[in-house]
Formats: structure tokens, sequence, C-alpha cells
């Protein structure tokens, strides 16, 4: 893993060292822009739109549009004098229940390791919070964006994860066509509850797979073999235009009873253009 931030954690008298790490990774399929004509990528200049001229990297400073079309200009050394203390130190400022985290507030998790001589600190504040079940609440700057950040145990390390601050969050009353009351059914409210019921189980995370990342995969690799590339279609479902929401209700209850169906084997088709179909 790379290090992404090196600092230390500080809370009360307290000083951890740690090192930074992304705790995920970027599994998308990222396609690049090419030619049509020659099969090349095409490659991004950086113009500037008012005079036209490529502008080189040293060239390039930031700015803030302050009015349209009129920018205040900063440079790389007013920008580093402005950043927190907490670009170096995560400071915990609280300690919280994990069950008072609305999970809209998160953002990115980090995995923390010690750094240097800061073993005994490190595990010293990770016993601390699995013993007392509590959540730390945090500020840290990381490339040039500050963040709250909630500090946890996730088995022998700590984790870091970047959250919101309150006033970057929408509030709800933005959002359009919200019931200004909800008026249901006091059955079908039952038979929902019954459904969810039936369909709750204990979270498993392996199980829950990116099927368009793995036909796209599959894809690519059929390219690169020079054959064509399979078309994967769902399996059809049977759907009725149920409009009584009772009946509705009560034939998904029904699905969720039954065992689940085997997945149908793919049939490969064979075509003077190479393709197969998945059906």
């Amino acid at each position: 893993m790379q290090t992404v931030w090196k600092g230390a954690i500080s809370f009360g008298l307290v000083h951890v060292p740690v090192k930074m790490f992304t705790a995920t990774e970027d599994k998308d399929i990222h396609f690049r822009t090419i030619h049509k004509e020659c099969g090349m990528p095409i490659s991004n200049v950086r113009t500037c739109s008012h005079c036209g001229k490529k502008v080189e990297q040293d060239d390039i400073v930031k700015g803030f549009e302050y009015e349209k079309g009129k920018f205040v200009i900063f440079n790389e050394e007013e920008i580093e004098s402005l950043k927190p203390e907490s670009a170096k130190v995560i400071q915990i400022l609280d300690f919280v229940s994990l069950s008072d985290i609305d999970p809209l507030y998160y953002q990115k998790p980090y995995y923390l390791s010690p750094d240097l001589s800061g073993a005994g600190a490190y595990s010293l504040l990770l016993e601390a919070i699995k013993d007392t079940g509590k959540i730390g609440i945090a500020k840290i700057s990381i490339r040039s964006k500050s963040s709250l950040a909630a500090i946890r145990a996730v088995g022998n390390c700590l984790c870091l994860e970047t959250m919101h601050y309150p006033d970057e969050i929408r509030p709800i009353a933005s959002v359009p066509n919200l019931p200004e009351q909800t008026v249901v059914n006091e059955k079908e409210l039952q038979m929902a509850k019954l459904l969810i019921e039936q369909l709750t189980e204990t979270f498993q995370p392996d199980k829950y797979t990116d099927d368009y990342r793995i036909a796209l995969t599959n894809a690519i690799q059929q390219k690169i073999a020079g054959e064509g590339v399979d078309k994967i279609t769902s399996p059809s479902e049977t759907r009725s235009n149920v409009i009584d929401l009772m009946a509705a209700l009560q034939a998904s209850i029904e699905a969720a009873k039954a065992p689940p169906a085997s997945p149908p084997k793919p049939k490969r088709k064979s075509s003077s253009k190479q393709t197969k179909e998945i059906v």
C-alpha cells in the first residue's frame, strides 16, 4: 500500500504518530478516448480560453471566480500558509456513539498504521476505542481539503473515515415531490413489514458483486483474444401489471418464501460475426 498522508493522531495530551493508507480501491473499468480512424489515444491539451495558447504546467496557477470572468489568483505558497494545523495532525475533538452518526455524513475510508515509535500509543488508542465502543470525531486536511473524520476500530487497525461538514449536506426540504404527511393503509403496512422480515439477513458483503464490471472485464478479454462479445441478458422475470398494492405485497411474500432458482446455464449461439448470446 502507498502512504497517502503522514502525521499524528492527537487526543488530550496523547500524540500517536501514524501513516494513512487508502482502504478502498477503484475497480471501475476506465476507457481512453480513441481516434476512430487510426485507433490511437487522443491527448487532452490545456489551452487558454482567452488567447488560445497551449499552457504548460509551470504556467498554471489557482484562481477563484468571484464574479463572472473575474478571478483572484493564489500561488502555492499562499495556499500552504492558509492550511490549518490539522494538515499534519488528526485532532480528535469528541468521542461519540456510532449510532449517533447518520451514514449520510460518511465519505471515504482510510487505514491508519503506527509510525516510527508510535506502536504503544497506537495500541492504547485502539484498545480504548474497542472497549468503550466509541467513535472519535476529528478534523483532518488531506490534499488541500479539510474534512471531518470518524476514527474507529476495525479488527486490529484504526480506520479513519472522512465525513461531510453539515453545511455540505443539502437539506431534505429541497428534495421535490416529498409527501408532507405519510398516509398508509394499516394492513398494507403490516404486509410490508412482514416482507421486510422475510428478506432480512445478516450482512454478508461477499455475496454482492459488480455484475457490470465482471461482464465488461470478460468482454475486454474476448476482444483481446479477437473474439466477439457475449451479449448478457438478465433472466426473464414474470411481471404482471398489478394495481392492487395488497396483491403485490402478497405475491412478493410468496416469492420470498420460495427457494432461489438456479442461475440459467449460458447457451452459445454461433453466427458469422462470431457473436454469442446468453439467454
